[in-house]
């Protein structure tokens, strides 16, 4: 009801990708779009874009760290997950390593064996005049503090 709303506004990628079960890679895997995992993969993954979402079934495992904007984990992982975006532990998912995000929706049931470490945005740094706080010393003499004008 409410739960279905919010996941139809989203705005990630669709599955581009299967790894089917019964499918065990050995090395690293980068991808762009959707990767959905019910297979295992033993090495690291790498999303490559913005929308870039990795979906790991209750099937799923991962030995290794995974890199990727989005996330929805429901299997094991062995490794550490570095999410800029949001990330989402299932009921299903067995995590043994640190969990670095931005957004972390976690169900009951979820399990970490690690910590659990909030990245908020990079800071970001005004435009124009006056921008610049006492502080800075990386400013150099000469420059106009006034934009440009066309």
């Amino acid at each position: 009801m409410f739960g279905s709303e919010k996941r139809s506004n989203r705005s990630m990628s669709a599955i581009t990708t299967l790894i089917a079960e019964g499918t065990t890679i050995r090395g690293d895997i980068e991808f762009n779009g959707g990767l959905h995992m019910d297979g295992a993969v033993e090495g690291s993954i790498t999303a490559q874009g913005a929308q870039a979402v990795l979906t790991l079934s209750e099937k799923g495992r991962v030995s290794g760290e995974i890199r990727t904007p989005n996330a929805v984990i429901n299997g094991q992982v062995k490794g550490d997950i570095v999410v800029s975006e949001r990330l989402e532990l299932a009921a299903q998912a067995r995590i043994d390593g640190n969990v670095y995000y931005k957004v972390l929706e976690m169900a009951a049931g979820a399990q970490l064996s690690g910590k659990m470490i909030y990245q908020p945005e990079p800071p970001r740094q005004l435009s124009g005049p006056g921008a610049s706080t006492a502080n800075d010393d990386s400013t150099s003499e000469g420059v106009d503090a006034e934009p440009a004008r066309a």
